[in-house]
């Protein structure tokens, strides 16, 4: 079957699953068809396509699963249809399972019979539920396995046996693939699902997990999204895979303690030491596991057939993806995106200097932003995506960086040598970052803006350098105490969520404290103002009317030959946070400041909240 004979139809395809289908397809050459249940569904589709070069947007049908005609549209030519469609959710009840997961295929399956040019009919089961017994259930039989498995589960393998009999009995050519569990792409790691092993990757990252479940004979494999995608592209056009079922999965998943483990070390987290057998976990009470029932299933020691799929993949020249790196992005995705809670844009971990370290924004842009205490590079969120050509990035050992203060030479070196950074903005601890930067590569920084750089100010409240009290009370800080604190009002709580999630992650809130700490330092604000006269470029000063320079700060930058000073009018020491327009307008703004009051106007002074 040629390219210009195929064309395919795509049920699911906003989902998971579905829509890495329609990108493979569309890859490959085929002409597709997407059946969306409105016409919001198909808009995200054609917006996640066209972010990933997909040119063409798939043609844009609807369906209604409770129609007989199923589908509005001419699809007399359709030959092939891919059925990502159904429910992936637990906690379901089972006349809501029933409907999405096995009614929907009784209607796919009469639909596709009328079909006259019709190859072959895809369906998505899965390695737990597939190859089933097409004989027709009893009622007995069907009480029996939705009591024993739960709604989700019964649903999917009941519509495994549905689909082989009614597509047999009326004569539609059929394939089956019966992937495990599927995880990112290979390439980007990127997913949208948060079930199953994404929420015990969760708890792995907030230091929530009490065991590891299971033993080393405990099986749950994985496949990449995209080599699943590939694999159903190839069924239509091998005769052999008619009337056959695949199951898709790495043999060779490490064992799931394991599995958890290698992604525990990726992350830079401790391991559970205590491990729980499976059998023991059934019978806990859900308020200990904080697992739902039904995913309990999947912790088996069972192994799959998988030679057939094997054979098929060699015979095309497919070859699956390293699992281990496939599985490191998932977690990298999973995180940068914590795990769904983050707005959506562009989030990443890099690698600078060797320290694992999450950005934001756009990748290798040349404003960077080095965002200050106890905040991350999610509360400039709003400022970089104001700016063109900007990314903010977590300090070492803030935020969801890794590392700590003593990487700041070799972090900061890579930094500006290795990933293009040319117009830093530090913003208060950042400041000190972004000067030591630009003194140690003058020639590569050509721009600092510094925001509320603490050095140029009052000195902090004695309090803030008994960092045993102020690690404990980060850790216990609501995001609403901390809005109250940074800015005066409760109002930018919501802002703050990250910031507190994050301090309570690790020794996050340890290294946050020696850095408040720090920041009382005479020598070091010292060394900080005189590095800042020896660098040569431009300087740009970003403060608050609340949170002025002082006297002396003010001063020091009088001497200076390149600079230039705004002051955010009702802004404290967190503008970002209380101006996010105006702070993006002062990073690029270049006209000379003339303060209100003269040169040397400064005059109030006031106590900063650290």
């Amino acid at each position: 079957m040629s390219l210009e004979d195929r064309h395919a139809l795509v049920l699911g395809a906003s989902g998971f699953i579905g829509r890495h289908v329609v990108l493979a397809l569309g890859q490959a050459g085929v002409r597709v068809s997407t059946a969306s249940r409105s016409r919001e569904s198909y808009q995200r589709l054609a917006r996640w396509l066209a972010g990933r070069g997909h040119g063409q947007a798939p043609a844009d049908l609807r369906v209604d699963f409770t129609k007989a005609s199923l589908i509005d549209g001419a699809c007399d030519d359709v030959t092939e249809i891919y059925n990502c469609a159904g429910a992936f959710r637990f906690g379901m009840s089972v006349d809501e399972a029933r409907h999405a997961n096995v009614d929907s295929v009784r209607a796919v399956v009469g639909f596709a019979a009328g079909l006259p040019n019709l190859r072959r009919l895809i369906q998505v089961s899965g390695y737990r539920v597939g190859g089933q017994d097409p004989d027709p259930w009893s009622e007995e039989r069907r009480r029996e396995t939705y009591r024993a498995l739960g709604a989700y589960e019964a649903s999917r393998v009941e519509a495994d046996a549905v689909f082989q009999s009614l597509a047999d009995r009326l004569g539609v050519p059929w394939s089956i693939v019966n992937p495990a569990s599927v995880i990112g792409d290979s390439a980007t790691g990127e997913s949208d699902q948060y079930l199953g092993l994404a929420s015990n990757m969760k708890d792995l990252w907030h230091g929530a997990l009490p065991a590891l479940p299971g033993n080393g004979k405990t099986f749950v494999p994985v496949v990449a999204a995209d080599h699943l995608a590939r694999f159903m592209t190839l069924l239509p056009v091998d005769a052999a895979s008619e009337r056959t079922a695949y199951w898709l999965l790495d043999d060779d998943t490490p064992a799931l303690p394991d599995l958890l483990t290698l992604i525990a070390e990726h992350y830079g987290v401790k391991a559970p030491s205590t491990r729980i057998p499976v059998s023991l976990l059934k019978r806990l009470p859900r308020r200990l596991t904080k697992a739902d029932p039904e995913t309990l299933t999947f912790l088996s020691t069972d192994r799959y057939p998988t030679a057939s799929a094997h054979a098929f993949a060699a015979r095309h020249g497919l070859t699956m993806p390293d699992t281990a790196t496939t599985i490191r992005r998932w977690a990298d995705h999973l995180a940068a995106h914590r795990f769904g809670d983050a707005p959506a844009g562009d989030r990443r971990f890099t690698t600078p200097g060797g320290i694992r370290t999450f950005e934001l924004g756009e990748a290798d842009a040349p404003t960077v932003v080095l965002p200050g205490l106890p905040v991350n590079a999610d509360t400039w969120a709003p400022v970089v995506a104001a700016i063109e050509h900007a990314r903010a990035v977590d300090l070492p050992g803030l935020g969801m960086s890794t590392g700590g203060r003593d990487d700041w030479p070799s972090w900061l070196t890579a930094l500006v040598t290795e990933t293009g950074a040319r117009h830093l903005v530090g913003h208060s601890i950042g400041a000190a970052a972004a000067v030591e930067a630009a003194t140690a590569h003058p020639h590569a920084v050509e721009r600092l803006t510094l925001i509320s750089p603490f050095f140029l100010q009052a000195h902090p409240p004695r309090t803030i350098r008994w960092t045993p009290l102020t690690r404990r009370l980060l850790t216990r800080m609501t995001p609403t105490a901390l809005s109250a604190r940074l800015t005066g009002s409760t109002g930018h709580a919501a802002a703050l969520a990250s910031a507190v999630a994050d301090l309570r992650r690790g020794t996050t809130a340890a290294t946050t404290a020696l850095l408040l700490a720090a920041t009382a330092n005479s020598q070091w604000r010292a060394d900080l103002r005189a590095k800042l006269q020896r660098y040569p470029g431009h300087i740009h000063i970003v403060t608050g009317s609340e949170d002025p320079l002082t006297v002396d700060g003010q001063s020091l930058l009088d001497t200076l030959p390149h600079v230039t000073v705004t002051v955010i009018a009702g802004a404290g020491h967190h503008p970002q946070l209380t101006h996010p327009q105006d702070v993006a307008q002062a990073i690029g703004d270049q006209t000379p400041f003339a303060h209100p009051q003269g040169e040397g106007g400064v005059t109030a002074v006031p106590e900063r909240p650290w």
